[in-house]
């Protein structure tokens, strides 16, 4: 076992990106920010081939890409030269066709994008639902990268001729870097089209899809040396060749690994953030009929499986905000909404994250007064009130998939794990607390990047396992525990909230 190693960590997210530079020494683990920035899809109206004006959303991959390369200028500027891997984690879905030359045939499209509407019932049209989820162990969403690459077998087929290979998000940047073109099995187990139990990709969903085989990235599994550093790009940040690592690609289950559980089989952990992904490891997969009514999927772990539900999470707050700088011309500090938020009235308006006319409406203030005009409520007066209704609805859904998960697994939640982004907002963590009538350990805030960091440290010699880096989590990172309050009036807002929830 090596005592040591310097990593470069970049974690990238749906609405901006972060590279991290992280040390192992005999002492723990040391996590620095070193560059952030925003990012959104870039909307088009593009003419298809009958004239037809069709909205388009595309990822600016070239902007990520130009972000990721001062990253590693500023780690040159921050820690030094010497560099030992570096690791991208990315959301779980999109990615691009690629030539032999290396050449994109054309733009990322973005997961919200409209042409896949209408794929999931093309999908379940081609193959029967209960066996391809059987197979993967993943649920139905729209943004499913079977249902992606389904839509370019019947739309796009010309430009599936050999020699062109799918490039998943994280494999992307990693190709910029390095022309590596494997995924981790993290990422691969989320599209719809890998074998959860032998972790490959099933030959039996790609002849039913029609998708080439030959399309499709190896599989590694997480913790991989996949490729090295090109040397012009080391040359110019001014750093080592580092090694690249296929990390758990996938951001949750970076996220995941990260937090610091003690009985995992107790431990329901929520990673929160634009999307809020509920779940709890398991063992082995779980796909039996009760998990796939309860639209539960079975996410490639690191040494285990993710079992959870995918819920909207923090995206209709971020939507609200968006829509009012639209209207305000200008943008609310986010400390100016939680002031809002917490002068809000209590349970005003209740609402299901995961409604579909939330999942990419023109305005999300709109679609929410839509929502309870058409649920018999009264929509929210002040913006402090709507918010609050959000927030006490994304505690309310935790709450729900909490006892499901626990329903189907057999296995009853004692604790409730937040990780990530949405750990930091103490008003929801509360909340999530109240709903959930269980004690909430919230942190580390920075959990992908930690996950991301932890398992470079596992390719590099640096640890045996995940587990052996929890005491070094909880010694480096700010964790933070919340009791349960007002069960009684929280406890008569779920009744409500299950009635208006079906």
């Amino acid at each position: 076992m090596r005592e040591s190693a310097k990593v470069i960590a970049v974690d990238l997210g749906a609405s901006g990106g972060k590279c991290f530079a992280g040390a192992f020494d005999r002492n723990g683990l040391a996590l620095k920010e070193i560059h952030r920035f925003s990012h959104e899809p870039v909307v088009m109206h593009v003419a298809d081939r009958h004239g037809t004006v069709e909205e388009r959303s595309f990822w600016n991959d070239l902007l990520i890409y130009g972000n990721i390369l001062e990253g590693l200028r500023a780690y040159r500027r921050e820690a030094g030269s010497a560099v030992d891997s570096i690791g991208i984690d990315t959301w779980g879905a999109d990615g691009v066709l690629v030539n032999e030359d290396g050449v994109l045939l054309g733009p990322m499209y973005c997961y919200r994008d409209h042409r896949l509407d209408g794929m999931v019932d093309r999908v379940k049209k081609r193959i029967d639902p209960t066996r391809i989820y059987e197979i993967t162990g993943i649920h139905f969403q729209p943004f499913n990268v079977s249902n992606q690459l389904l839509w370019a077998v019947e739309n796009r087929d010309s430009l599936l001729r050999k020699g062109v290979r799918f490039l998943p998000v994280p494999t992307l940047f990693n190709f910029y870097l390095g022309g590596v073109t494997a995924v981790d099995s993290s990422w691969a187990s989320v599209t719809q089209l890998m074998d959860a139990r032998k972790r490959r990709w099933s030959r039996e969903v790609l002849r039913a899809l029609g998708i080439p085989a030959r399309l499709l990235p190896d599989i590694v599994a997480p913790g991989t040396i996949v490729g090295e550093l090109r040397e012009g790009i080391a040359k110019a940040a001014d750093i080592s060749a580092a090694r690249i690592v296929a990390v758990g690609s996938h951001d949750t289950a970076s996220a995941y690994a990260a937090a610091p559980v003690g009985n995992a089989s107790a431990a329901l952990i929520i990673s929160s953030g634009t999307w809020s992904l509920i779940g709890k490891l398991l063992r082995k997969p779980l796909t039996n009929a009760a998990a796939m009514a309860a639209n539960m999927s079975n996410e490639g772990g690191i040494g285990n499986v993710r079992f959870l539900k995918n819920c909207m999470g923090t995206w209709l707050v971020q939507e609200l905000r968006r829509a009012w700088r639209a209207r305000d011309g200008r943008e609310m500090e986010w400390d100016e909404m939680n002031r809002l938020t917490e002068k809000g009235e209590p349970f005003a308006m209740l609402l299901d994250p995961d409604d579909p006319g939330f999942y990419n409406p023109a305005n999300m203030e709109t679609a929410i007064v839509e929502y309870c005009r058409r649920t018999g409520q009264v929509p929210p007066e002040d913006r402090g009130t709507m918010l609050r209704g959000v927030y006490e609805s994304l505690a309310m859904k935790y709450r729900m998939v909490a006892d499901q998960i626990a329903e189907v697994s057999g296995l009853p939640n004692k604790v409730v794990h937040i990780v990530g982004g949405g750990s930091r907002n103490t008003l929801l963590n509360q909340f999530a607390a109240n709903a959930c009538a269980m004690k909430v350990v919230a942190g580390p805030e920075e959990a992908t990047a930690v996950g991301n960091a932890v398992v470079q440290a596992l390719a590099l010699g640096v640890i045996s396992k995940v587990a052996d880096a929890r005491a070094m989590i909880r010694a480096a990172f700010p964790i933070k525990e919340y009791q349960p309050r007002e069960s009684d009036t929280w406890a008569r807002a779920y009744d409500r909230y299950r009635a208006i929830v079906k």
